[in-house]
């Protein structure tokens, strides 16, 4: 599930024109994860993937992201990605 984090983290900032803004001498890189699992998923749920930013300062931005089986609503995962920016 770790590599679902980045990828969901990945598209949102491509989404919003962070990747083009940055240019092709830095970008993000993974310092931390922290993953809570709270609830197992099953074959053939449908999850909801919610993310957002929960800061971003001058290098650095926490994400947070929950997993959430949308039959019940239940909160299956919890987690959140510490990002640093870095000069290639």
């Amino acid at each position: 599930m770790d590599s679902g984090y980045q990828d969901i983290a990945v598209e949102h900032y491509s989404s919003i024109g962070g990747v083009s803004a940055q240019g092709p001498e830095a970008t993000w890189v993974v310092r931390k994860h922290k993953i809570e699992y709270l609830l197992p998923a099953f074959a053939g749920e449908e999850i909801e993937v919610r993310a957002w930013v929960e800061n971003i300062r001058r290098v650095r931005s926490l994400r947070k992201y929950e997993f959430l089986r949308k039959s019940d609503g239940r909160t299956l995962v919890r987690g959140e990605t510490d990002w640093v920016f870095v000069d290639l």
